[in-house]
């Protein structure tokens, strides 16, 4: 009885495998939530809390107000 090996040989080189991309749905989807609770708690922050951190009623009021997709300049690159 005689056994051989099969072997098999591939044409065409395996191409490597890009890293996954940073960003996904999950992410952005959780930044977004974060986002948007961090604005509803500074709406309710008292005079005194935005005077300690410098900012103004209305400031914290605009700020609170704008949309869920606007999202600051850091968040992104």
């Amino acid at each position: 009885m005689t056994y051989s090996a099969n072997t098999c040989h591939s044409a065409t080189p395996i191409r490597s495998i890009k890293p996954r991309a940073r960003f996904s749905l999950l992410s952005f989807v959780t930044n977004r939530l974060d986002l948007l609770n961090q604005r509803r708690q500074l709406s309710t922050l008292d005079a005194r809390t935005l005077e300690d951190i410098g900012i103004s009623r209305r400031d914290a009021l605009k700020e609170a107000g704008r949309p869920i997709w606007d999202a600051p300049e850091s968040w992104k690159n």
